[in-house]
């Protein structure tokens, strides 16, 4: 008896899933969830560092449990909502790069604080939810070259690289020269460097999860050597999240009163909106998942996804939260259905428990340095595919990646390259090559620099 309902659940999951279609098993898609969670876990040690008040930002950073409870919570129900709808072996959690912006740009930088910064990534999210669902997404998707979404990709990466080279102590400040070298006599600028040889050891060995065991062993090291503080315990029941669920909701007037929110949103809605956009291709792709002219099937639920991910997350007290390109160990590992999705999310919910150890982590930059620095080489990855010997792309993209980390802000980064692109393709006699859409940017970011930028 008991066989047979394990049977006909077994089959019931193996149809809506299309586990068997896609030449997969039940067993196999429930592995490849485990390594994705594996590969893109470190979210939880690193994402409360770059919000929370335990990090970089201090006072003016969100609780750091909450943040880390609201990290896995995103999690969950972001992935949970692309397994189980948009039926892709795709995983989602808050973003790189996007939490960087985040706390640097608009908190720190601009002044906003933690509660309308959560109103302005919702409002992202509500926007990029009605162009996910509507025919407007492939025009959006249409009107921003190839070119400047590469360059826009890679300069959060030597962005977010930056920051870890900071945090690690290695990149420190000089009045003479901007910036200078750290002082290696220092112990945790020393335990950042073995974090990060160690996790390239460990990513150039091809294990799942490597970012992640590389914060393990130098939170190990880092405690034997006295550096890093032994942990509380070892399992919490989560808690926190009421000093920062439904602040978006409430502050999200704010939003529409505070002209510096416009080039918040923007970007944040830039980012996410290409950025989901190309992991999930990429994701699908390296699934076998495309269709025969290389489109993506589901493509407004799993956008749509993406969006409702964004915005669950804004609302429970986290920024911006879209697919992982680290899905792809998931899909090496065989996972081809939206089961492989719910198999991670089931292990973020579990991990919700492990806050004593996760805090450790997160408490200590220079444990979760070297995770920033390797995840700004991937994201770096970008560089490769710009076209550097057409000018009228090489100089937009160029000036899009150095000016985000130079001035410390992905804002910043992206309207000067947008700015650029226009103007250089109109001098080389195709102008008509440049979408209206464009010229509306090249007005919004000229009064961002003229009025609203510090």
């Amino acid at each position: 008896m008991t066989t047979d309902v394990l049977a006909r659940a077994k089959g019931r999951v193996d149809a809506y899933f299309g586990i068997s279609g896609h030449g997969s098993t039940v067993k196999r898609e429930l592995m490849a969830g485990t390594v994705t969670f594996l590969a893109m876990s470190y979210v939880l040690a690193v994402n409360p560092m770059v919000l929370g008040d335990a990090g970089p930002l201090g006072d003016k950073g969100m609780p750091m449990q909450a943040v880390f409870t609201a990290t896995a919570v995103a999690a969950v129900v972001g992935t949970l909502v692309m397994g189980l709808w948009a039926r892709y072996p795709v995983a989602l959690a808050p973003g790189m790069g996007l939490n960087a912006f985040f706390a640097y740009t608009v908190v720190l930088s601009m002044g906003i604080p933690w509660q309308e910064a959560l109103s302005g990534t919702l409002l992202s999210g509500i926007i990029f939810f009605v162009l996910a669902i509507t025919k407007v997404r492939e025009k959006i998707i249409n009107a921003i070259p190839m070119q400047m979404k590469l360059a826009v990709g890679a300069g959060i990466g030597l962005f977010v690289a930056f920051l870890g080279l900071k945090s690690a102590g290695i990149v420190v400040a000089n009045e003479a020269t901007f910036v200078h070298l750290g002082d290696f006599h220092e112990g945790t600028t020393l335990l950042a460097l073995l974090g990060l040889v160690l996790t390239v050891i460990f990513m150039v060995l091809k294990w799942h999860g490597a970012v992640l065991y590389g914060i393990l062993a130098t939170a190990v090291v880092g405690m034997i050597s006295g550096l890093v503080k032994l942990p509380d315990g070892l399992v919490s029941l989560p808690h926190g999240l009421d000093q920062t669920f439904g602040q978006a909701v409430i502050h999200l007037p704010n939003v529409f009163t505070n002209e510096k929110m416009v080039i918040v949103v923007l970007t944040m809605l830039f980012v996410d909106f290409f950025d989901g956009a190309g992991t999930l291709i990429g994701v699908a792709h390296h699934a076998g998942l495309l269709t025969k002219d290389g489109k993506l099937d589901r493509a407004g639920q799993a956008l749509a996804s993406d969006s409702i991910g964004t915005a669950a997350g804004a609302i429970i007290g986290t920024s911006t939260t879209t697919a992982y390109v680290e899905s792809t160990a998931g899909v090496s590992a065989g996972g081809r259905t939206g089961l492989t999705a719910v198999s991670a999310a089931f292990w973020f919910l579990l991990a919700m428990f492990f806050f004593p150890l996760f805090a450790v982590v997160a408490g200590v930059p220079a444990v979760t340095a070297p995770a920033l620095i390797v995840v700004g080489v991937l994201m770096s990855r970008a560089l490769g595919e710009i076209e550097w010997e057409k000018l009228e792309y090489a100089v937009p993209a160029f000036i899009t990646v150095i000016m985000m980390p130079l001035t410390f802000s992905i804002a910043n980064g992206i309207a000067m390259g947008l700015l650029f692109y226009p103007v250089i393709m109109v001098a080389k006699g195709r102008a008509r090559e440049v979408h209206p859409v464009m010229w509306a940017l090249v007005v919004v970011f000229l009064a961002y620099f003229f009025f609203l930028a510090e």
